[in-house]
């Protein structure tokens, strides 16, 4: 998703530590609480009893923010529908073994989904037109054929203002999109056709080189016109949530699980994995280790903060890449956060090296800009990355001398900006979803922030779902963010904050950094279009301040012994759908 959102490679704390296709760990409800006096230790998840068919149970977030395809911002959710649906491409297991996974997950590849075939055709204007022809088997959980009029329905869908969906923007690289968001044509327009049942043609105005992950993305899966029309309730109806994916659901118990079983007319339905899924909605540390060590979960993402150094030295939590960020966003549209001579010293008097080694300690790299390690440059997955051609905006890991001349220069930014020694600096809050590691990122900043500037910060942490609704709406002034990528280019990490953009939880507006990224977004060369992206990070990063970047992520997890098949994408996508049970 959101968390988004596409990750692969790259470093920080975990999918606890996100939102937006980001991911926020945070639940309501726990399945055996730990004692009060009591702090759980790993231990080795009992033998399992051959007792009935394989079933597995799960924790990776709390209640979801949506399990519509198109509304869902965040990584948890993403997770979910991607066992639920599938889009014109999925992703399957490469059988290549995740680096960090210790032979418990293996890399996820992309391939043909719905979709059996397509062509690809550069017109002499110079958009694109891709062809896909639809499997014959394809069906809905009902029985009903999926046709390229469900898909035509969906990404018209996607685009309609009164849909308001986040992610809208993921295929405004499609003919007449932007001017339908804008809501200067009719949804009708969108360069999407089904010359028939069987054929769904799609334009596109530039070549663009993630198209295809855009079509295993959420956003882009299909829906029924005859459930979802009229009817904003589809999805808490076992009745009306018909799907196309491997599984279908069961059973949403809101604030406690979520089920899911194959689904019987799924094309590979008779190679499909667990008997049952079960996501168990959670948002206690204590409790999800707890239920881990007792065998009640076999998947967690999140444990108490106190625990990550032992759980990483035992080998018992797994850490591979994930392509993404945790970082700061400001109210860049209140005061005192609408002046970037105030977010720059805020950003400055930040240690990263203090956050990664001694509050997070999870293997994470401090940011030194915004855009993360691993995600491609202009030659591709053949060539550099991103970040090392941009370079740096913030010095990281040079020592207590480079972090004093950072404070010092925040401290005569801070001056200029009208508060010497932070004198008349309102107090401002920092806002974060309820967690254990969230809370301890917050406590440092708000320390640095009040030791190195003389500024009070309090805090203030909601549950997740609630914390997603008050970031949207820009009631806060500073709050913590991550992003995890959609798909593996720069441009998921940058054109989210364009004026008026559904994740842009900033509210950043600068005409200059919107007119690069579109200028990007039609490029047909490779390195004017990583040139134009180069040069919008300089304006939101370097100039703007509008960001806060902390740190690279990096995922961890605790999968059970008796669990095998599992398959992973640095996007931060996990998949059970053909996991079985280890001899």
């Amino acid at each position: 998703m959101k968390k988004t959102l596409s990750l692969l490679l790259s470093v920080v704390f975990v999918v606890s530590l996100l939102a937006g296709c980001g991911n926020g760990n945070t639940a309501t409800t726990t399945p055996t609480p730990a004692p009060a006096t009591q702090t759980p230790q790993a231990e080795a998840t009992p033998a399992p009893v051959d007792d009935g068919p394989f079933e597995i149970t799960l924790n990776i977030a709390s209640e979801p923010q949506s399990i519509d395809p198109a509304l869902n911002s965040a990584v948890d959710g993403a997770i979910m529908l991607g066992h639920l649906f599938e889009g014109l491409m999925k992703w399957k297991d490469s059988g290549i073994e995740t680096a960090g996974s210790d032979g418990t997950c293996t890399n996820a590849e992309l391939t043909e989904g719905q979709a059996e075939s397509y062509d690809k055709v550069v017109n002499d204007d110079g958009t694109v037109t891709y062809t896909f022809k639809l499997r014959s088997d394809a069906r809905w959980s009902d029985g009903k054929p999926v046709t390229a009029g469900d898909f035509v329905y969906s990404w018209q869908r996607l685009v309609t203002p009164e849909t308001a969906a986040d992610y809208n923007y993921m295929i405004d690289s499609v003919v007449n999109a932007n001017e339908i968001m804008a809501g200067d044509m009719d949804p009708s327009e969108l360069a999407v056709s089904a010359p028939d049942d069987s054929t769904f043609v799609v334009t596109l105005v530039s070549d663009l080189p993630y198209f295809l992950e855009v079509c295993a993305f959420p956003a882009t899966f299909p829906v029924r016109q005859d459930v979802t029309e009229g009817n904003d309730q589809w999805t808490f109806d076992v009745k009306t949530y018909l799907s196309n994916g491997p599984y279908t659901l069961s059973a949403w118990n809101h604030n406690s699980e979520i089920v899911m079983v194959p689904n019987e007319q799924y094309y590979d339905y008779e190679n499909l994995g667990p008997a049952k899924i079960t996501f168990k909605l959670m948002d206690d540390q204590n409790a999800m280790l707890s239920g881990f060590n007792s065998g009640e979960l076999d998947f967690i993402e999140d444990v108490p903060q106190a625990e990550l150094p032992g759980l990483i030295a035992s080998g018992d939590l797994k850490i591979v890449d994930y392509i993404g960020n945790y970082y700061v966003c400001y109210q860049t549209q209140k005061a005192p956060f609408d002046n970037p001579l105030v977010r720059q010293a805020f950003t400055l008097a930040v240690d990263r090296t203090f956050i990664v080694e001694k509050v997070t300690q999870s293997g994470q790299v401090e940011a030194s800009g915004f855009v993360p390690a691993g995600v491609y440059d202009a030659e591709g997955s053949t060539g550099s990355d991103f970040r090392t051609v941009g370079g740096t905006y913030l010095d990281v890991g040079n020592g207590a001398d480079e972090y004093k001349a950072n404070c010092d220069k925040a401290r005569e930014l801070l001056a200029e900006a009208g508060y010497p020694n932070g004198e008349g600096f309102p107090v401002v809050e920092y806002l974060y979803n309820t967690s254990d590691a969230h809370k301890a990122v917050g406590e440092a900043l708000q320390n640095m922030w009040e030791t190195e500037l003389g500024v009070k910060v309090t805090l203030n942490n909601q549950e997740w779902n609630t914390f997603l609704q008050t970031r949207k709406d820009g009631d806060y002034s500073i709050a913590r963010n991550g992003w995890i990528a959609d798909y593996n280019d720069p441009m998921c990490f940058l054109d989210m904050w364009l004026t008026g953009g559904g994740n842009n939880d900033a509210q950043y507006t600068n005409a200059e950094y919107d007119e690069l990224i579109q200028k990007a977004k039609k490029s047909t060369d490779p390195a004017e279009r990583m040139s134009l992206m180069h040069q919008a990070e300089d304006i939101i990063i370097g100039q703007d301040w509008a960001l806060n970047p902390l740190y690279f992520y990096t995922q961890k997890y605790m999968i059970s012994d008796r669990v095998g098949g599992m398959f992973y994408t640095p996007l931060g996508y996990f998949f059970f759908s053909y996991a079985h049970p280890n001899a």
